[in-house]
């Protein structure tokens, strides 16, 4: 197998460029850095145009400066504290330009995430891919750049106070107590008072860290603020981080698919979140994106190679593979959006399961999740 796609490093900095071959040891390696999925050369899907969210300039300057700044946080000591909060404000407003003029290229296209990056810290992946999808949602609300630069502040940000809570909590791979639970949504009030103090960071990206785990019905923390008291950007970074949550792989339980955490997050519609901002993600994110592989219920497996824009969760498969696992030798395409007797069951090996979830009894797995 060949890359048809490069690897970042947690720089940013391509790792294994495209063409590299990949054999067992270097499969090996990758797996242990939990590399979450590959783009591989096929000539049966040579066709099929991957776009890129982000140019691979700007996504380096965005994972670099997150870490770096993340990073200088969790070690952060009196001495440097301010001076470090100084150029976090800086540096988050001029990569916040960056990430807008990059992703108002995307015109009226469907949103969609697919890099592949080495991460060694889940938060640094996770407050980019939030800003990502936050602001492309404000894009689609018809934001003006101010505001877009507000929101996406506050969706870049919003879990900054993590960089203060123990990493073995955050990295727990059982439930947590009531206490451990107690101690990690503090990560609210810290961020706030990390931002709140950054001449460089709008009040209200602040007021997106304090608020993103508040919920309409005032079930949320850390003030139990109810529907009107939440401001519109946190209710939308809130309702972003828990999807990206719920898609990744976590210490304490597997990662969900795409259709399934939109379905969760509309168990709480207009009592967790709001119904509209509900809508607008199901309608303009690509839950499967382009270059997935998937496999459906009739046991064939294949790759996405066009989307449905009015029905995001039903899009076009190419079969490669039949029910027992035979390659194709003539692949054909499926458009689930006129086949509805056919559903995706897994997603680059994570099957379709709800991870030990009682949906009848609640929208999440256990308080973990509504971490983000």
């Amino acid at each position: 197998m060949r890359l048809a796609k490069p690897i970042l490093d947690e720089e940013g900095r391509v790792l294994l460029g495209t063409g590299v071959e990949l054999g067992e040891t270097l499969l090996s390696r990758l797996k242990d850095h939990q590399v979450p999925f590959l783009y591989i050369m096929d000539e049966r899907t040579e066709d099929v145009d991957i776009p890129d969210m982000l140019s691979p300039e700007v996504r380096q300057e965005a994972t670099r400066l997150i870490r770096t700044h993340f990073r200088r946080l969790m070690s952060e000591s009196v001495k440097t504290r301010m001076f470090s909060r100084y150029e976090l404000g800086s540096d988050m407003r001029k990569l916040m330009d960056l990430l807008i003029s990059d992703l108002s290229q995307t015109g009226n296209a469907m949103i969609m995430l697919g890099d592949m990056q080495l991460t060694e810290h889940y938060l640094y992946q996770h407050s980019l891919d939030v800003c990502i999808y936050t602001t492309l949602l404000g894009m689609k609300s018809g934001y003006n750049r101010d505001e877009l630069h507000t929101l996406g502040l506050g969706a870049l940000l919003h879990d900054i106070g993590k960089t203060k809570i123990p990493l073995s909590l955050l990295k727990k791979p059982g439930k947590l107590t009531e206490d451990e639970f107690a101690e990690v949504k503090r990560h609210t009030l810290i961020g706030f008072d990390i931002l709140r103090q950054e001449p460089n960071i709008p009040l209200l990206s602040a007021h997106c860290a304090l608020q993103h785990h508040e919920r309409l019905d005032g079930s949320g923390y850390p003030r139990q603020l109810a529907s009107g008291e939440i401001h519109d950007y946190a209710r939308f970074v809130g309702m972003v981080d828990v999807y990206d949550a719920l898609t990744r792989e976590r210490p304490y339980r597997a990662a969900m698919l795409p259709h399934q955490a939109i379905e969760i997050l509309y168990m709480g519609a207009d009592k967790l979140f709001d119904l509209d901002k509900l809508i607008l993600f199901r309608d303009k994110i690509a839950i499967y994106p382009i270059g997935m592989e998937v496999k459906l219920s009739s046991g064939e497996s294949g790759v996405v190679v066009d989307l449905n824009a009015n029905v995001p969760h039903r899009p076009v498969v190419r079969i490669l593979s039949d029910a027992d696992g035979l390659p194709l030798s003539a692949p054909y395409e499926v458009d689930l959006s006129n086949r509805l007797f056919l559903t995706i069951v897994e997603v680059c090996g994570t099957p379709a399961t709800l991870s030990g979830m009682n949906a009848e009894k609640s929208p999440f797995v256990s308080f973990q999740d509504q971490m983000g």
